[in-house]
């Protein structure tokens, strides 16, 4: 009879946040992987990829963090990007290859006109060079063999969208909140065809991801060093719940926080007093904190709590 040998997963099990500002010309995967190597930990993940031109915060997950990857990613975020008119790339950005011109250029009163329709619930069209899946294929292996593709417009939310600085009549910078999913170089392209020209975007960074702010970033270089060098120190971490600061934080007991561990849904009125104001009592998620420790996240659904992800840290 075979027996069955569970193969024990290489590297060390690390549990926690790694905040890295990411430079320019190396993709989001990349990045993981140099940093996986460089702690040596078994697991690691990224919360929300950065495109090679781009800068600013990559949030990388190790061990347990990975579970609330998709929480960081439903996160407020924050870019800064520099629109240059009068070129249109197949890319959207600086890294494509001039598909039009335009000799046209907006004054700043016909930028900010155009501003007011691209913000809020619109839809938006990914750019062609993007991830989105085309009947099994990825968008950009489609682009890069020559086949035209065609993306649908998909809800998206643009919280704020403003005019920082117009640098010359060829070049603007604009800040912008949104949440998931948004597309920077769509937001470009789209503003300048409303502005009657052309754009792409020529530089970005993201300054926020969720609760993960510019002071938390690590340069690459500060973790990544070459040679044979012992791994980078597990005080760069943050805590595995910091990325969940912004959602209301429940306290349970020992015994409350086992039985949900058991996958056991308690009661509300268990919690009565202790619910914080700030959660929805209509589906509304909640961090569960047991003496301070962090047990996991629960809905409040039905009159009761109810455990969503729960935590197993190293």
């Amino acid at each position: 009879m075979r027996k069955n040998f569970r193969r024990k997963p290489k590297g060390r099990p690390i549990d926690g946040w790694l905040i890295v500002d990411k430079p320019t010309g190396i993709g989001s995967t990349d990045v993981v992987n140099q940093v996986k190597r460089a702690f040596e930990a078994q697991k690691a993940g990224h919360g929300g990829t950065l495109d090679p031109l781009a800068t600013g915060l990559l949030p990388i997950a190790f061990g347990a963090a990975t579970k609330t990857v998709p929480y960081v990613m439903d996160g407020t975020k924050v870019y800064r990007f520099t629109l240059r008119f009068g070129e249109a790339r197949d890319s959207d950005d600086a890294d494509g290859q001039v598909t039009q011109t335009s000799d046209a250029r907006p004054d700043d009163a016909a930028i900010q006109a155009a501003l007011a329709p691209l913000r809020g619930d619109i839809m938006q069209v990914p750019p062609i060079y993007s991830a989105i899946k085309v009947n099994g294929e990825r968008a950009y292996d489609l682009a890069r063999e020559g086949v035209a593709v065609q993306l649908e417009a998909r809800p998206a939310r643009v919280d704020r969208f403003e005019l920082v600085e117009r640098v010359d009549a060829d070049t603007a910078i604009f800040e912008v909140q949104s949440g998931k999913g948004v597309y920077m170089r769509s937001l470009a392209r789209d503003l300048a065809l409303a502005c009657g020209t052309v754009g792409h975007v020529a530089a970005l960074r993201r300054t926020r991801v969720g609760p993960f702010l510019e002071t938390d970033g690590i340069t690459l270089d500060r973790i990544v060093v070459a040679g044979d060098t012992p791994p980078p120190s597990l005080d760069l971490l943050l805590p595995l719940a910091t990325a969940l600061a912004d959602i209301p934080a429940l306290a349970a007991t020992e015994a409350e926080a086992a039985r949900l561990g058991f996958g056991q849904a308690l009661s509300l009125v268990e919690f009565m007093g202790r619910i914080p104001d700030a959660a929805d009592p209509d589906g509304g998620l909640v961090r569960v904190l047991a003496a301070g420790r962090f047990v996991g996240l629960c809905r409040l659904e039905d009159g009761q709590l109810q455990p969503e992800r729960l935590m197993a840290q190293a």
